[in-house]
């Protein structure tokens, strides 16, 4: 599995409770999204940043969405292009099905 972080600068106009109703919005794009196994969306108040963490079955996945159109119209909702790092992620614990992914990179 890949993990995806992608971070963007955000206006100072955007607030928590905004960015809260920008993420909702774009949520229905992400499930079901082919390779996408979670997306969790990021905000940080005091860097002035958004974004997601993105768990990927594979990098390719990953790279068929975070396309020039999809940074696009990151760079349109929020005011900024997205920076994208990717990780392996070898191992995965996961509380909610109590279990630990120990293949995951596979």
């Amino acid at each position: 599995m890949i993990t995806a972080i992608v971070r963007f600068k955000l206006p100072a106009t955007i607030d928590a409770a905004k960015a809260a109703e920008l993420f909702q919005g774009s949520a229905p794009k992400y499930q079901g999204l082919a390779g996408l196994v979670r997306k969790y969306y990021l905000f940080d108040p005091e860097t002035r940043t958004g974004g997601g963490c993105y768990l990927w079955e594979s990098r390719e996945a990953a790279e068929r969405v975070y396309t020039s159109e999809w940074r696009n119209m990151i760079a349109e909702r929020y005011g900024a292009a997205p920076e994208i790092s990717y990780f392996q992620t070898p191992v995965v614990v996961d509380n909610t099905l109590g279990k630990t992914i120990l293949d995951a990179a596979e």
